[in-house]
């Protein structure tokens, strides 16, 4: 069976402050698919999921898993992946997971005059390539993770997200 070049999107709502974006998975599941038939890496049959979550949800991962006690608008967990070639019976890869915090999120969007659901998408596009690989840590991997960004975002007619800075 060839491989599916979109993974597999599952998608937890665990804040009830979600309900004012009836639109958000769609929104997300947009996103991911753009994002995964835009990469060069072939993401193959493979699954992700994504939490949204509130401020206090995001600020106790952040907390727990990079020892930084506050909230943040996005963050990834890549899986480990297994070795050695993948094999036709195999199910499908986990890529990770990505959790998305509500209020931080609706924040920055108003803060930045965005469209909320062109700012979530940018979000999802972000720990999506997170997941499979990139960061940006050092100058030149964050300069590519940009662009891939733009790149990705633009094929959903989505401006720049970083337009402002420049």
């Amino acid at each position: 069976m060839a491989p599916s070049a979109l993974p597999i999107t599952e998608i937890l709502v665990t804040a009830d402050c979600w309900q004012a974006e009836p639109e958000a998975a769609a929104v997300i599941d947009r996103a991911i698919a753009a994002a995964a038939e835009f990469v060069t890496a072939d993401v193959g049959e493979s699954e992700l999921a994504i939490m949204l979550t509130d401020d206090a949800g995001i600020r106790t991962l952040n907390r727990n898993w990079r020892g930084i006690d506050k909230p943040t608008n996005v963050l990834s967990f890549p899986a480990l992946q297994p070795r050695g070639p993948r094999q036709t019976d195999d199910a499908p890869r986990m890529l990770g997971d990505i959790a998305i915090a509500y209020e931080t999120t609706r924040r920055e969007a108003d803060e930045e005059q965005k469209p909320f659901d062109q700012h979530l998408s940018h979000l999802a596009v972000h720990g999506f390539l997170h997941l499979i690989g990139h960061d940006h840590e050092k100058d030149q991997d964050a300069e590519t993770m940009e662009q891939l960004e733009r790149e990705i975002l633009s094929q959903l007619g989505i401006p720049d997200p970083y337009a402002e800075r420049m």
